[in-house]
């Protein structure tokens, strides 16, 4: 049976609400999700919470009921709580329905197959929460084999990027390494490395990209080190027919998806390694 908890000063509240700080998160290698479809689909995924709070106003809904059976049926535990309470855990005046605690997904490069996808994203430096969680999102829309963030990447768990991944956080493989073993993980093997770059007179159409491809989307501020672009097999720019000089990094990374997947033979369909 769920529990219930009304008070802030509860240890388990406090402990929850400590995950939003990138710290805590790292010790207790755990994260906090947030919304009811982000958590629907981790649970689709096998995915459940460790811990699964609600708002007793929908403790009726269908979704909530399932998720809180499936948590406790695991071995978690579900926590009815206040709205006030969900508003402190996700940090919004108007909290989402659920919030839950997951064990934070730790994938290395060996565990990767690059034959099970025919495009990987790759972001070398990347910032914003918001740009990661989008590329995620890209990752997932286009059947990416995984997201690699190479370097000091914008934590993937940080409340911000979950909560702009959709939900595909629970869907695509995410690794984080550093640029030296990436490089000779992918060197071991078949893989394109094709790299975002104004620095290039190559347009991203302009080159037949083969399978498996990875995409290399640097910081956004500074773009890719030399020696990173040099390693590339080949550099591509997308048109800016404006004022503006480039793209941000997650819409550059979503355009330059599509273009692998329709070079790839993919129209409309599932995505395949062909």
């Amino acid at each position: 049976m769920p529990r219930e908890i009304t008070a802030f000063s509860n240890p388990l509240v406090k402990y929850a609400r400590d995950l939003r700080d990138k710290r805590h998160r790292r010790a207790a290698r755990q994260f906090l999700a947030e919304g009811l479809r982000i958590l629907t689909e981790a649970r689709e995924t096998g995915r459940l919470p460790r811990t699964l709070f609600y708002a007793a106003a929908s403790a009726d809904h269908p979704l909530v009921y399932a998720l809180s059976f499936d948590v406790e049926q695991a071995g978690g535990e579900s926590i009815q709580t206040t709205p006030d309470i969900l508003a402190k855990l996700s940090g919004k005046d108007n909290p989402q329905a659920v919030v839950g605690i997951f064990d934070e997904i730790e994938r290395g490069l060996n565990e990767l197959d690059r034959g099970s996808a025919g495009i990987w994203l790759v972001a070398e430096r990347l910032r914003d929460p918001g740009n990661l969680g989008t590329i995620l999102r890209t990752g997932d829309a286009v059947g990416a084999g995984g997201l690699i963030l190479v370097g000091e990447c914008v934590d993937p768990f940080s409340v911000e990027a979950v909560r702009a991944s959709m939900g595909a956080l629970f869907t695509v493989p995410v690794v984080r390494t550093e640029w030296e073993p990436f490089l000779d993980w992918l060197r071991s093997g078949l893989g394109q490395l094709v790299g975002l770059s104004l620095d290039t007179d190559t347009g991203y159409r302009d080159v037949r990209y083969a399978a498996p491809t990875f995409l290399l989307t640097g910081n956004e501020a500074h773009g890719m080190p030399a020696d990173y672009a040099a390693a590339c097999d080949t550099l591509v720019k997308l048109p800016m027919l404006g004022k503006a000089d480039s793209l941000n990094a997650a819409v550059a990374t979503a355009v330059m998806a599509y273009e692998v997947l329709a070079q790839h033979g993919v129209s409309g369909g599932s995505a395949s390694s062909a």
